[in-house]
């Protein structure tokens, strides 16, 4: 993570969520910087993930604009590509 917050594609977690672990996991290993944003606990966080993606669930990535919801490393991967990431 840099100080550039702003400019960071945003992910959106839950606690306890295993696929936003995984997805972490992924994202850290592959040194692709990024802002974590922790839902739980957190309404404001939770309503601008659902408004952003228009469902509930977790991971939920905002890519610069490029939204990609409810997912696991696997529908990760072809997203990352398609942003010229991998």
């Amino acid at each position: 993570m840099t100080d550039h917050a702003a400019d960071l594609p945003v992910l959106y977690v839950k606690t306890g969520c295993p696929w936003c672990e995984e997805v972490i996991e992924y994202l850290d290993a592959k040194k692709i910087s990024y802002q974590l944003v922790v839902v739980t606990g957190n309404p404001d966080a939770y309503r601008q993930m659902v408004r952003l993606s228009g469902q509930s669930r977790a991971p939920t990535l905002d890519w610069h604009g490029e939204v990609l919801a409810d997912f696991g490393v696997e529908e990760l991967v072809p997203f990352l590509v398609e942003q010229g990431l991998h």
